[in-house]
């Protein structure tokens, strides 16, 4: 028996004014599973992001969490639901140092106990700063920047900068993360690493990770399942090896008729 959808959309529709983005997609991602979003350039995989992360609006459709229609949840409430993203362009906080960056991505969650555990010097808090340190100092390491601790984020290189925003984005484990060209600007090591990390975050914590990318070999290396979009509908989905083998993606995609 196929796995429900931890997230789902439902025929999510789209519009730029007389442009159409988005036309009826489906798609889901369940627990456990690296699920690959690609398509050409313009075919609506970074809108449809938007809308999955509750950015934007659709203009038809539904999302659900857990079988819950979110469809007009904020992008708060579904990162305070498990859902976390990282973005084409960088969103760090260039001003902080990494480890910063991590803590403030555990902060906005607490730890519960009212007022007086949150007081400046109570040993609740005391005890939950540490433990938020001791984790962001694991999830640094695990992305192979472990020394970048102290760095300002701003100073950092793109492929440095890339692996401490998706550090930040589990910082806090999500249930789902959406990784929005995670690869753009990385070392062979680091794609390596940035695997590594994908892998054990969904065989592992069963998270549930949707990403896309332009780099078509490093998807159908760490994927499990593609779903191809081309002018804002769904052109093909299922295992690596037959949507490489399927002539209209070649066509579409790759260039190859």
């Amino acid at each position: 028996m196929t796995a429900p959808y931890v997230l789902e959309g439902r025929g999510i529709g789209v519009r730029f004014g007389g442009v159409t983005a988005l036309a009826g997609v489906d798609l889901g991602v369940r627990a456990g599973e690296v699920c690959g979003l690609i398509g050409p350039n313009g075919a609506g995989k970074t809108t449809l992001f938007d809308v999955l992360s509750g950015i934007r609006r659709p203009d038809a459709g539904r999302m659900l969490l857990d079988g819950a229609d979110i469809t007009r949840r904020s992008p708060v409430w579904r990162a305070r639901h498990g859902m976390r993203r990282t973005f084409q362009r960088q969103q760090l906080f260039g001003r902080l140092s990494v480890a910063e960056n991590l803590l403030v991505a555990q902060e906005w969650r607490g730890g519960g106990g009212g007022f007086a555990a949150d007081l400046v010097g109570s040993p609740a808090r005391r005890r939950r700063e540490r433990e938020r340190r001791e984790r962001g100092e694991r999830v640094l390491a695990a992305c192979g920047i472990g020394a970048l601790g102290a760095s300002y984020a701003g100073g950092l290189p793109v492929g440095q900068a890339r692996m401490a925003e998706l550090a930040r984005a589990i910082a806090d484990p999500p249930r789902v993360l959406l990784l929005d060209e995670p690869a753009s600007g990385l070392s062979g090591p680091e794609r390596e690493q940035l695997s590594a990390v994908v892998r054990r975050l969904a065989g592992e914590e069963g998270c549930a990770v949707l990403l896309v990318e332009h780099d078509v070999a490093f998807v159908m290396d760490l994927c499990t399942r593609v779903v191809v979009l081309d002018l804002g509908a769904v052109l093909a989905e299922g295992p690596p090896a037959g949507i490489r083998a399927d002539p209209r993606v070649r066509e579409a995609y790759l260039g190859v008729s």
